[in-house]
């Protein structure tokens, strides 16, 4: 078996490494573009606090997930001002416009000549400017990855850049700016982590490396999640989550996912769904149906026994193989719910959208990964199951 891991050039973990940051931004040649999200300096919080302790050449705020023509405005803004690192403070989609970017300053063309499936996908010819990435959220593990996900309007989809100089050269990784987040962004997120680790772990690209990361990451979540959405303070389960966040990260990047994201890609190009709060409602149900798929195809093989010691680690108990498996999916529902997690439908998906979706979900390189192949009509049963 070949495989291969790559991550961050440099992680640092732990509550208070967030004051490292302005001489990290120094030791790049200081001439930093700050990208933030839009408001996070005014809030006064941990974040803000943080970002103004950046002596930025430049600053640039984002609203929500990046757009093409946010990361072309952003790298024309990194070239005026002669930037020589980004920094990213925010959630996964400050982190994603951050690495975007930083990819787009150093090269020729616009977003679309190298974005995925929606573009050329054209290889980066020089190498992206140095990314600091400093997670506030728990979820997207994007300080660990090297893609960069980004909406394309016109066409109605999300695609990626993806380049291993993406991979941020320092990841900081600070639970305690993640204390003020609301409870709706600690469950989205948060389950997005979850379903991360849990894609990855069964993936047909699995390897040993992840599957330590992607365990321990789930034996996390599985006590952090609920703790640090009804305790907002809790400063353990905050670090633990923030742990979790990166060990997702570092798994999806080198593991790939699953149909979840598969689904999700799409879904959030054509309807306007946060990313982790799609992934969240559909996890249960796409997880049902790959478990269904594989008793039918292959009942003795290796990928129900993958999700049965998932489901040990995330309930914490043994027990007999299918009634542990189908344990863990009604336990997968019964969180969704209890964190308000809302149904796809929410977002304007009616059911007559939803074979649409499917045929390009089955087409995302995510559904790839799957440990088995969903054909498009179960596909849009779970989906209509999220509706």
């Amino acid at each position: 078996m070949r495989y291969e891991f790559a991550t961050a050039g440099r992680i640092i973990v732990g509550p208070g490494t967030s004051s490292e940051l302005p001489e990290l931004a120094r030791a790049f040649g200081g001439r930093a573009l700050l990208v933030q999200g839009r408001g996070a300096a005014a809030r006064g919080g941990p974040a803000g606090q943080l970002a103004r302790r950046v002596a930025a050449a430049a600053e640039l705020a984002v609203a929500g997930e990046p757009s093409v023509a946010d990361v072309e405005a952003g790298a024309r803004l990194a070239r005026e001002h002669a930037c020589d690192v980004v920094v990213g403070i925010g959630g996964g989609s400050v982190l994603d416009t951050a690495k975007a970017v930083a990819a787009l300053a150093a090269n020729d063309g616009g977003a679309l000549a190298y974005l995925e499936v929606v573009g050329a996908g054209k290889p980066l010819e020089r190498p992206a400017l140095p990314v600091i990435a400093v997670p506030t959220t728990a979820g997207t593990g994007s300080e660990a990855t090297r893609n960069a996900v980004v909406a394309a309007p016109e066409q109605r989809a999300k695609a990626s850049i993806r380049h291993a100089s993406l991979l941020p050269r320092v990841a900081l990784v600070d639970s305690a700016l993640t204390h003020d987040l609301p409870p709706s962004i600690t469950a989205s997120s948060g389950l997005d982590a979850l379903t991360q680790l849990l894609e990855a772990y069964v993936s047909a690209r699995a390897q040993p490396i992840t599957d330590g990361l992607c365990l321990e990451g789930l034996g996390r979540a599985a006590w952090a999640l609920r703790r640090a959405y009804h305790s907002p303070a809790d400063a353990e389960a905050r670090e633990a989550m923030s742990s979790a966040s990166l060990l997702s990260g570092l798994a999806l990047a080198n593991a790939g996912l699953g149909a979840v994201h598969g689904i999700a890609a799409p879904l959030g190009g054509g309807y306007p769904a946060p990313h982790g709060a799609a992934c969240a409602a559909l996890l249960p149900h796409v997880c049902a149906g790959a478990i269904a798929a594989l008793r039918r195809s292959d009942p003795e093989g290796a990928a129900l026994r993958r999700y049965a010691r998932a489901a040990e680690v995330l309930l914490g108990r043994g027990g007999e193989r299918a009634a542990l498996i189908d344990d863990m999916v009604r336990a997968l529902a019964e969180l969704v719910a209890e964190l308000g997690i809302p149904r796809l439908s929410a977002y304007g998906l009616a059911a007559d959208g939803v074979p649409a979706l499917a045929q390009q979900a089955a087409r995302a390189s995510s559904t790839r990964a799957n440990p088995v192949a969903l054909a498009p009509a179960e596909l849009e049963e779970a989906i209509g199951a999220a509706l």
